[in-house]
């Protein structure tokens, strides 16, 4: 089960984009949809064929926003975190080959299109939560066993309300 946390930023993310979707990507799908469908047959209709498809795709996604922006809890930045990884940190982080990441513990909703983003339910989050600057970390996945270090943690100042 994923936790149901997210960024104040990400947050914001995912509201512009249903608003987006809402307000102006679905009214000029559907003007598209009307005006194919007035062209007559639409077995064989491409233009209605494909804007039907995309107005699915924007219900669909509007259907998952909504619901996920109802049960979503924003996690606001707290003086108390400094020094410490939470929730929103980001840290980089150095094995013992020197090969060296940079990464944020995030909620799912904010991973996707980010190399740099981690969900905080993922084993590395699960293994860096709590922990402090020059502190060892071991974190098990299915692939084996890694060792890391905490070289720095900091926090984005857009999250610091």
């Amino acid at each position: 089960m994923r936790t149901p946390l997210i960024t104040r930023n990400g947050y914001r993310k995912l509201q512009n984009e249903l608003d987006y979707l809402w307000r102006e990507e679905r009214p000029e799908t559907t003007r598209k949809v009307t005006w194919a469908a007035s062209l007559g047959d639409r077995s064989e209709n491409a233009d209605y064929q494909y804007n039907k498809k995309r107005l699915r795709e924007i219900d669909r996604r509007v259907r998952y926003l909504r619901k996920c922006l109802e049960n979503l809890k924003v996690v606001d930045y707290s003086p108390q975190q400094e020094g410490k990884v939470f929730f929103g940190a980001w840290i980089e982080i150095e094995n013992d080959k020197g090969k060296t990441m940079t990464l944020r513990i995030v909620g799912y909703d904010e991973i996707f299109g980010r190399k740099d983003y981690i969900s905080v339910d993922s084993p590395m989050a699960r293994s860096l939560i709590g922990k402090s600057v020059d502190d060892d970390i071991t974190v098990k996945t299915e692939t084996g066993i890694f060792e890391w270090w905490i070289n720095r943690i900091w926090y984005d100042t857009e999250d610091k309300v």
